[in-house]
């Protein structure tokens, strides 16, 4: 059990016998009254997002989720199978499980997944990774006054935007949490 007022983003919850995982959360304290939680869960199964209150006080039930070293070996229709790096126990996951962040994946990768009763429930993948441009759009001349960009896509189908120096072939490191350009990979 955990109390309200010490939860964390990240904490996984179990409310009406369903996980959800808090993504975000503000403490309120009104002039009178009692202080909250107002918190952002995302339902883990369905991918739902919902606001929840809770009284500062209340005991919440909290999950304990392992983390565990995994290999994306292959992509198979909808799903992905991983190792455990360590056990070499390999999991089935649904590609739902990650929505967007899928085009970040690719075989061979390791990354941390967060399993619950021998199911992975969340993953968290490395700040930074390295891709291969396959795709760009024709840099536009005479358009320098500030920072110039064009879109690209990599070999995992990822689009972002990138400086227009940047041409097919390149190897480029692009931020995780935001999906971001951050340089390129001198070979």
């Amino acid at each position: 059990m955990i109390v309200a007022g010490d939860l964390k983003k990240g904490t996984t919850l179990r409310i009406e016998g369903t996980l959800y995982r808090v993504t975000n959360l503000v403490y309120n304290k009104p002039g009178r009254g009692t202080a909250s939680m107002q918190t952002t869960l995302v339902d883990i199964a369905s991918g739902a997002t919902r606001q929840r209150i809770f009284p500062i006080d209340d005991k919440l039930d909290d999950i304990y989720v392992e983390s565990e070293e995994a290999e994306l070996l292959y992509r198979d229709g909808d799903f992905l199978h991983f190792m455990n790096t360590g056990t070499y126990e390999q999991y089935e996951v649904n590609l739902s499980l990650f929505g967007d962040d899928v085009y970040f994946l690719r075989d061979g990768m390791k990354l941390e997944l967060r399993v619950y009763e021998g199911h992975p429930i969340d993953y968290v993948l490395p700040t930074t990774l390295t891709y291969e441009v396959v795709d760009a759009e024709a840099a536009v001349v005479g358009d320098t006054a500030g920072a110039v960009q064009k879109k690209v896509k990599t070999d995992t189908g990822l689009s972002l935007q990138v400086p227009i120096f940047i041409k097919v072939g390149e190897i480029i490191k692009v931020d995780t949490r935001d999906g971001s350009y951050i340089g390129r990979v001198n070979e």
